[in-house]
């Protein structure tokens, strides 16, 4: 066991927080789950860029010890310069882990049809329903194109104050309105609410084109808002739950914790924790 793995449980054992792990851990496959599901039938996970300082194998196990098992990979966990078999031996140990991989992204994407074209041999490799991604907007007739031949979801994200495309949901609303039905959007909910915009009502207006979700919390609702564990921060996380439960939301619920990068297991966890207990109150 690595001295950080130490650290993390010493912290979480001071949290109170080692035994709600636990719990959670129980709902991977092949576990004892006689509660039933903690998370009512949403697809709570990660987005492996709140693991970013780690590797892929180490990004699995802390993955599993959070107690989810849906995953989404940044590029620094599979490399876009990986051959069609790296990319389907990283599927495989994702399998053989007992975690679902749900895609990739975030992924910038400039107005280039080979570029383009990469990204998406990329995600079939792997066996990726939907990238997550930023495109240039005079890339998106290309993107359609390569939706249509790879039937693979694109859900472009929203990055709040500084994006100058798609600084918040309406924006790619906008965008993909008019467009294959499997092009839609990840709303981030924290950059939403940076952007002063109240995270419910937004989406509610986005669910018909909501194909991934990243879940994380904010100190402000304002361009100065850091990131925080969820249900510390401002966020209205019992309201934004609702409204994906009460839509029997099939996509990722991804929690994309961006605070303390060299030690992010114990806020992560308690994140996961805090969206249990919120589960629970909800009917």
């Amino acid at each position: 066991m690595k001295s950080m793995d130490v650290i993390s449980r010493r912290r979480l054992l001071k949290m109170g927080l080692a035994g709600s792990a636990a719990v959670a851990f129980a709902a991977l496959p092949g576990a004892s789950q006689a509660a039933g599901d903690p998370f009512k039938g949403l697809k709570v996970g990660i987005a492996s860029y709140s693991l970013r300082t780690f590797n892929l194998d180490r990004a699995i196990a802390m993955t599993k010890e959070a107690g989810v098992k849906y995953i989404t990979l940044k590029d620094m966990h599979l490399p876009f310069k990986t051959t069609p078999a790296e990319r389907k031996a990283a599927r495989k140990k994702i399998d053989d882990a007992g975690l679902v991989l749900m895609g990739c992204g975030v992924v910038t994407m400039a107005n280039k049809e080979d570029a383009i074209k990469q990204v998406f041999e990329y995600a079939k490799d792997a066996g990726m329903p939907t990238i997550v991604c930023s495109p240039e907007p005079e890339a998106l007739d290309t993107i359609e194109k390569m939706v249509k031949q790879y039937d693979i979801r694109i859900a472009i994200h929203n990055h709040g104050p500084g994006d100058k495309k798609y600084p918040l949901p309406a924006d790619v609303l906008k965008m993909v309105k008019d467009r294959d039905p499997r092009m839609g959007l990840c709303m981030d909910v924290g950059h939403t609410a940076r952007m002063g915009q109240d995270p419910v009502a937004a989406l509610k207006e986005c669910l018909p084109r909501l194909l991934d979700f990243h879940m994380k919390d904010v100190t402000a609702a304002t361009a100065k808002g850091g990131p925080v564990e969820v249900g510390k921060g401002v966020i209205d996380i019992k309201g934004v739950l609702k409204v994906l439960l009460d839509a029997k939301f099939p996509y990722h619920v991804a929690l994309e914790y961006e605070a303390k990068a060299d030690a992010p297991l114990p806020g992560i966890i308690e994140s996961f924790d805090f969206i249990r207990k919120t589960l629970a109150t909800l009917a």
